[in-house]
């Protein structure tokens, strides 16, 4: 009787035991899938390493300066012949200068969101100096801190830190904003992190770090 009864037991927990891995094995996976996100232009094409492209900021009413809403972005001296800022032009003008991105992994094939990049405008100006990004350090007289041209590209660290820039969402999937956040060196650089945004003086927009981003999509040039 005894050995019936343990049987029986046996056979029970078997059965449990069965049921229960079936059961969890039918259960979805609950470990997040880690995806990089590319940034994509108008078309809906990621943004390719080497191509160029125009920087299409976006005003309230959702157009881009590809469809006359507003200005593209360009060079422009400010208060002394050299250097030169960046500005975003008016009504009347073009979808602005070609630009290239160049991420800090000079392998990836893509521009990915959230990525350490220096940013290029392919054009050539009267100052001995690369058109690349960077930001500058506060203005003696109205304490903002404008992006200008002179930055290098490359050699992330310390030395420039004030040139990198990421790309990231602005609230969907259609539009973005550029931020100044970057994790190009170990803690010991000290960044104050902010949104690329419009300093409106004079009837001008300047480029410069500000609450407010300047919401943006990015447009391939064609030749």
């Amino acid at each position: 009787m005894y050995t019936t009864n343990y049987l029986k037991l046996l056979l029970i927990l078997q059965i449990l035991f069965s049921l229960s891995y079936l059961t969890t094995s039918q259960q979805p996976s609950t470990t997040p899938i880690t995806t990089t996100t590319s940034v994509l232009d108008i078309d809906g094409h990621e943004l390719q390493i080497g191509l160029k492209y125009t920087i299409l900021p976006i005003n309230q009413n959702g157009s881009s300066s590809s469809s006359g809403g507003v200005g593209g972005l360009a060079l422009e001296a400010k208060n002394m012949p050299c250097p030169f800022y960046v500005i975003q032009k008016n009504v009347e003008s073009s979808n602005g200068l070609p630009t290239r991105f160049m991420p800090i992994d000079n392998n990836q094939q893509v521009i990915n969101l959230s990525t350490d990049l220096n940013i290029v405008f392919l054009a050539s100006t009267i100052c001995v100096q690369s058109t690349a990004w960077k930001v500058g350090g506060a203005d003696e007289r109205t304490g903002r801190r404008y992006v200008m041209s002179g930055g290098m590209t490359g050699r992330p660290g310390i030395d420039t830190i004030s040139n990198w820039f990421k790309i990231e969402r602005n609230g969907n999937n259609e539009s973005y904003k550029i931020v100044f956040c970057p994790r190009v060196c170990s803690s010991k650089c000290k960044v104050v992190c902010g949104n690329v945004g419009v300093f409106n003086e004079n009837g001008k927009k300047w480029l410069g770090l500000i609450d407010e981003p300047l919401v943006v999509r990015f447009k391939k040039v064609l030749n």
